[in-house]
């Protein structure tokens, strides 16, 4: 730890056991970092006039692929359109079959299903939180199309074990790396290892455009069918219709969607991409205060990262078993909220929800590990945004709800 860290680190421990927050001073969960050159990037965006897609998107979208390695990188309004898109551009549809977890959000889910094709889940590892490679071998059959790991709250998955289930298979990996910008695999960046790879900028995330995603790949075809799919089906580069080039005449070649990013997201994401690992350095800070503060209370606590693999740290998530701590998680959420705490649940397993319960047939005990962790998670807030005195209010209102203070 840097001199700064242990500074830090002392702050914090040193006010520990002040006062939690006062009654009107709520700590938001996952509230953003915003310094002020993303302010003053979006307001060149309002000055300009340029604030659909144009310059900056094509800007960050090389930034972005140039920091993960990628040859590629596509820019669109959202994770949810990143799925969506690279499986209809991959050929995903009616009649394949798609294979993700259950421990997810349910625009995972939500993104094979609007291809036609089938979800189908597989449980996962109870100590990662990962898609357990053994769940997705037994389910591969002649219909599966596409794995969808999802790199939850930034610990890669197993991508050897991932990529020996395809090897020799007509199957594509396609990542789901909304929690997992800053995490890599054997030095690799997640997101690489796979035919696509979907990152998130919503306003929780590590990186935030305030809603926003970007593709990956490093095939050239992919990557230009991608790009018609995200702009109407429009030819590549229609969005230069209205530059200083000169209006130029477009073609619709596709059924395409309205799923390009803005000027004004681009503007925000280029200036969060270059204080991305000041950030990520920030929260591995937080992680670990909360590791020590929490070592002996009634918690299950994150496991520690993988050899070779370094963790995006976005979300900090705590395992409440009532036997164990003595109140139920819901009971904890509530009680954590009314000490002006902001708290999250990542996530309830994806059978719960009755549209799916209905639709497929799913029984959540048929997932249990995913169940169960479904029914005691609890996210902390976890943001570069956070202040030494709110860790120590989080440390202090989880303590006092544990009763262990």
């Amino acid at each position: 730890m840097t001199s700064e860290g242990r500074v830090s680190q002392s702050r914090m421990e040193e006010s520990e056991h002040q006062p939690v927050r006062a009654a009107t001073d709520f700590l938001v969960f996952g509230a953003p970092l915003i310094g002020p050159e993303e302010k003053a990037a979006v307001l060149d965006c309002l000055e300009t006039g340029w604030i659909g897609t144009g310059p900056k998107v094509h800007q960050f979208e090389s930034e972005f692929g140039a920091y993960l390695g990628a040859r590629h990188a596509v820019a669109v309004h959202s994770c949810t359109a990143a799925l969506h898109l690279s499986m209809l551009a991959a050929g995903v549809g009616p009649g394949d079959e798609v294979i993700t977890t259950p421990l997810t959000f349910c625009a995972t889910v939500n993104a094979i299903i609007h291809t036609g094709a089938t979800p189908v889940l597989a449980d996962v590892d109870p100590q990662t939180m990962n898609i357990d490679p053994g769940q997705v071998r037994a389910r591969v059959n002649t219909d599966t199309r596409a794995i969808v790991p999802v790199h939850f709250a930034g610990r890669c998955c197993d991508m050897k074990a991932l990529n020996g289930v395809v090897a020799d298979r007509d199957i594509l990996l396609i990542e789901d790396c909304a929690h997992a910008i800053e995490t890599t695999y054997e030095g690799r960046h997640t997101g690489t290892f796979g035919a696509m790879g979907c990152y998130s900028f919503y306003s929780t995330k590590n990186l935030t455009t305030g809603e926003g995603g970007m593709i990956v790949t490093e095939d050239e075809v992919l990557a230009a069918r991608l790009r018609v799919l995200a702009l109407h089906g429009l030819s590549r580069d229609a969005w230069k219709r209205f530059s200083v080039e000169g209006y130029q005449h477009y073609q619709a070649i596709e059924t395409g969607f309205k799923y390009n990013m803005m000027d004004l997201q681009a503007a925000l994401g280029i200036h969060q991409l270059r204080r991305l690992e000041s950030n990520w350095a920030r929260r591995r800070q937080v992680w670990e205060r909360y590791l020590d503060a929490f070592a002996t209370a009634p918690l299950e606590l994150p496991v520690p990262s993988e050899a070779n693999t370094r963790h995006a740290y976005h979300l900090f998530t705590v395992l409440i078993d009532p036997a164990v701590a003595g109140i139920s998680r819901d009971d904890f959420l509530a009680a954590i909220t009314r000490e002006n705490i902001g708290v999250g649940v990542h996530y309830q397993s994806v059978p719960v929800h009755p549209v799916y319960r209905e639709r497929y047939g799913w029984h959540p005990e048929d997932y249990p590990h995913s169940h169960r962790i479904g029914e005691q998670t609890v996210s902390l807030p976890l943001s570069a945004k956070l202040t030494d005195r709110d860790v120590n209010d989080v440390i202090h209102a989880v303590r006092k709800v544990l009763r262990v203070i």
